[in-house]
């Protein structure tokens, strides 16, 4: 990863992270390994790979664990933001 590519991989992994929290959300609120579950996971993926292409990131191995981590993170900030709401509702 090259200086100049920092700036770009900080914007994309933070798009990554805002992208994943809706599904991150609704895979919480789903029974584990069903088809929504897997969806939930999964549809994210193409627009993780899609921001990739139009940010020109390219494919280096140094931005594989920015970019998955913010997948993760996301993710993990949907469904602790679901169990929050499941809890807050009367």
């Amino acid at each position: 990863m090259t200086v100049g590519t920092l700036p770009t991989i900080a914007v994309v992994a933070g798009a990554v992270l805002l992208i994943n929290i809706p599904f991150g959300f609704w895979r919480d609120s789903t029974r584990r390994f069903s088809l929504a579950w897997i969806l939930a996971i999964h549809v994210p993926v193409p627009i993780v790979i899609a921001l990739r292409l139009v940010s020109h990131l390219g494919w280096q191995f140094s931005t594989f664990p920015v970019l998955i981590g913010s997948f993760f993170l996301g993710q993990f900030i949907g469904g602790r933001l679901h169990r929050w709401w499941v809890k807050r509702q009367p």
